[in-house]
C-alpha cells in the first residue's frame, strides 16, 4: 500500500472517529450557541443606556455614602452627647444613603443581566482566571527548581483546548452516508435523524437534551440510538412519540417503536419502513409450514401443537385467516383430532369435513361434557413416572378451538328454562364454562388442548376472556387490537413497558406472539388461509366419544362419506353406528317414560336428550301421554 492509500485510510478513519464524537459534543455546542445568541439579542442600545444610567446612579449613591460617613465622624467630634441633634441627623443620613446604595446596586445587577457581556468575553475572563495564575505558577516553580515545570500551564491550556475542541466538534457536520438501497422516504427520514438536523430543531419540539446516532438501515427499517441527558429517561422519551413523529415528518400510519436502549440513558427509535417478510409467500398451507414470518429478523415462526393458546384480534384484523393454519395442522395427522366450538356458526361450517363442530348450546354442552369425561378417563390411564399420556390413533391429541369466546361465555350465562309437566326444560348451561375451565386447568396431561379466540380481549362482564382460562394460557397471540388496555389483558401488565403494543399493529394479518421470557415483541406476518382453502382440504376422521362404552374400549372415530363403501353397504344394520336419536327412541321402546329414565338408560346428557325428544316429537315418532310420560308411536 503506497502513501496515498495510507493517507486515504487514515483520513477515512479520522473522519469516522470525528463523526462518532460529534453527536456527543453537539448538545454542548448547541447550548453554547443558544446562550451566545441570547446574550447578543439582549445587547441592544436601549439596554446599554439603562446600564450606563444604573452605573451612574450607583456611583452617585456610593459617593453620597462616603459623604454621609464623613458627616457622621464630624458630628461625633463636635458633640459628646449621642442623642444630640447633629449626631442623630448624621445617623439618619447614613441609613438613607446605605439604603440608596443597596437599591442602586440591585438596579445595576438587573441592568447587567439585561445587557450581559458576550459569551466569548465571559469565556476569556473565565479562562484568564486560571491561565494567568497557572502561567505565574509555572514561572515561579521553574525559577525555584531550575527545571522546567509545565503542568500548571499545561492544565490551563488543556482546559482551553477542550472548550475550543468541544465547540468545533459540536458544530461539525457529520458526513452521513445514506445506503443506496434506501427509498426516497427512508432517505428523508434518515436525513432528519442526522444529529445536526435533530439538535437544531429538537428544542422547538421540546426534545432538547436528546441526540440520535445516524440512522442504520436494517431488513425491518431504520434504527437510531438516542442519547438522553439527565432530564430524560426512556419512559419520558417514549411519551414524546407525537413530537418525535412531527420532528421526523413521518407518516401517521408508519409504525414507530421507541424502546429502552442498551444503557439507562439510551433509547432506540425504530421506523418500520420495510418488512423482513417482504417477498415471502404466506398464502395457503402445507403440513409443517410455519405459522408466520418475523418481520424484523425474517425467521419463520412456528407454533408447536399441544400448547394452550389465546388468539385475540379485533374485527377485520385477520384472526380467522391466521388461525386456520393452526387448525389444519391440528387435524391433519392420524393421531390428531379437531373440535370446533363456534356459536356464530360461520367458521364451524368450514371444518365439518375434518372436525367435530358444536354450534347450538345443546351441542356445545354435549361436546364439552364428552371432553371432560374423556379427560378423566385418560388421566386415569397415565402410567406412573409420566406426566402426559402418549398420543396414538386410538387416543389422539384433541385440539379444541373456541371461536368466539365472548359468545360462549354469553351462552353459558343464558337463563335456563325450568322443567314442567309438558316440557323437560333446559339443562344447566353454566356447565359449559365449568367444563371449559376444567379442560384449561387439567386437560393438558390428557392431550386435550384448548385454543381460545376472541374479538373482545377483556375480562369484564361482556368480555371475551375468562380469568380462570386466561391464567392457564402459555401461548398468547394478538393481531390488531383496539386499545392499550386490551394489549395488557392479552400480554400482561408489563405489555406497554416491554413493547407489546398490539393496538398499534396494522391490519390485516400482522400479529405478535408471546410465549416465554425470551420472546420479543416483533410483528409477525401470519399465514393467510381462506375458507375456500379449508373446504378444499381432504376429509379427516372426526372425534366422538361413546359415553356409555365400557372401560377399556376405544373411542369411536367417524368419517362421513358422501357414498357408502361396499363394506358399509353389505354390513348388517346392527353394525352401523347408532345415533343419539336412535338410542333415545330405543330407550322409549324399552319402557323409559321420563327424561331422567332416558338419561339413565342411554348415558347421554340431559340437554342432548331434551333436544332429541323435541325432534322426535315433531316428527310424530314420540308423543306425550295424559300423565306427562313419553310413549313411542308404534307406526313410526
Amino acid at each position: 500500500m503506497d502513501w496515498k492509500q495510507a493517507w486515504s485510510t487514515t483520513a477515512t478513519t479520522t473522519n469516522t472517529a470525528l463523526d462518532a464524537l460529534a453527536p456527543m459534543c453537539a448538545p454542548f455546542a448547541a447550548r453554547w450557541d443558544r446562550e451566545a445568541e441570547r446574550r447578543t439579542q439582549l445587547r441592544t442600545p436601549e439596554n446599554l443606556k439603562a446600564l450606563m444610567k444604573a452605573q451612574r446612579q450607583h456611583i452617585a449613591a456610593q459617593s453620597n455614602l462616603r459623604l454621609a460617613r464623613s458627616l457622621r465622624e464630624k458630628a461625633r467630634a463636635s458633640s459628646n452627647g449621642p442623642l444630640s441633634k447633629e449626631r442623630r441627623a448624621a445617623r439618619a443620613a447614613l441609613r438613607a444613603t446605605r439604603a440608596d446604595v443597596k437599591a442602586t446596586g440591585t438596579g445595576l445587577k438587573a441592568a447587567r443581566r439585561d445587557y450581559p457581556a458576550t459569551l466569548t468575553a465571559r469565556a476569556v475572563q473565565t479562562h484568564a482566571a486560571h491561565a494567568v495564575p497557572g502561567g505565574l505558577a509555572t514561572w515561579l516553580m521553574t525559577e525555584a527548581t531550575h527545571t522546567l515545570t509545565v503542568w500548571p500551564a499545561s492544565v490551563s491550556a488543556g482546559l482551553i483546548g477542550l472548550n475550543v475542541a468541544g465547540l468545533w466538534l459540536g458544530r461539525r457536520q457529520p458526513s452521513v452516508r445514506l445506503d443506496d438501497g434506501m427509498s426516497a422516504e427512508e432517505r428523508r427520514l434518515a436525513s432528519r435523524l442526522d444529529p445536526s438536523f435533530w439538535v437544531q430543531n429538537a428544542d422547538a419540539r421540546g426534545l432538547s437534551g436528546t441526540v440520535p446516532t445516524p440512522a442504520k438501515l436494517t431488513p425491518a427499517g431504520l434504527i437510531s440510538h438516542v442519547r438522553l441527558d439527565g432530564r430524560w429517561t426512556p419512559k419520558t422519551f417514549r411519551a414524546k412519540a407525537d413530537e418525535i413523529r412531527a420532528l421526523l415528518g413521518a407518516r401517521t400510519d408508519l409504525r414507530m417503536e421507541i424502546t429502552s436502549g442498551s444503557h439507562g440513558d439510551r433509547a432506540t427509535i425504530t421506523l418500520r419502513t420495510r418488512s423482513a417478510a417482504d417477498g415471502i409467500d404466506l398464502n395457503g398451507w402445507t403440513p409443517g409450514a410455519p405459522w408466520g414470518v418475523d418481520t424484523v429478523t425474517g425467521e419463520p415462526v412456528m407454533v408447536p401443537l399441544g400448547r394452550r393458546m389465546l388468539v385475540a384480534g379485533t374485527s377485520g384484523s385477520g384472526k380467522s385467516w391466521s388461525t386456520r393454519a393452526l387448525l389444519a395442522e391440528g387435524s391433519e395427522a392420524e393421531d390428531h383430532r379437531l373440535v370446533v366450538i363456534d356459536p356464530k356458526r360461520v367458521e364451524a361450517m368450514n371444518w365439518q369435513h375434518r372436525a367435530r363442530t358444536a354450534i347450538t348450546p345443546d351441542e356445545v354442552l354435549e361436546v364439552t361434557d364428552d371432553l371432560v369425561a374423556e379427560m378423566h378417563e385418560r388421566l386415569a390411564l397415565i402410567p406412573r413416572g409420566q406426566d402426559v399420556i402418549a398420543i396414538s390413533a386410538e387416543r389422539p391429541r384433541i385440539t379444541v378451538f373456541v371461536d368466539e369466546g365472548a359468545e360462549v361465555i354469553a351462552m353459558a350465562a343464558t337463563p335456563r328454562a325450568r322443567p314442567t309437566k309438558e316440557d323437560p326444560g333446559d339443562p344447566d348451561w353454566g356447565r359449559i364454562m365449568e367444563n371449559l375451565r376444567t379442560l384449561a386447568r387439567m386437560a393438558r396431561a390428557a392431550e386435550i388442548i384448548l385454543i381460545w379466540a376472541t374479538q373482545k380481549p377483556t375480562m369484564d362482564r361482556n368480555g371475551g376472556i375468562d380469568p380462570q382460562i386466561s391464567a392457564q394460557i402459555t401461548y398468547r397471540a394478538a393481531l390488531a387490537l383496539s386499545t392499550s388496555g386490551e394489549s395488557r389483558v392479552v400480554f400482561g401488565e408489563d405489555a406497554t413497558e416491554k413493547g407489546w403494543h398490539a393496538h398499534e399493529l396494522p391490519m390485516p394479518g400482522v400479529a405478535m406472539l408471546r410465549f416465554g421470557p425470551k420472546a420479543k415483541p416483533h410483528p409477525i406476518s401470519t399465514r393467510a388461509f381462506s375458507p375456500a382453502d379449508v373446504i378444499a382440504l381432504p376429509d379427516r376422521p372426526t372425534w366422538h366419544r361413546e359415553s356409555s362404552r365400557p372401560s377399556g374400549t376405544t373411542l369411536r372415530l367417524v368419517k362421513e362419506s358422501a357414498t357408502p363403501t361396499a363394506a358399509t353397504a353389505s354390513a348388517p344394520a346392527s353394525a352401523v353406528a347408532e345415533t343419539n336419536r336412535d338410542r333415545v327412541l330405543r330407550a322409549v321402546h324399552d319402557g323409559a317414560r321420563t327424561l331422567r329414565d332416558i338419561t339413565d338408560r342411554t348415558g347421554i346428557n340431559k340437554g342432548t336428550v331434551s333436544r332429541e325428544i323435541k325432534a322426535l316429537a315433531s316428527t310424530g315418532a314420540l308423543r306425550k301421554t295424559d300423565d306427562g310420560g313419553l310413549t313411542a308411536d308404534e307406526a313410526a
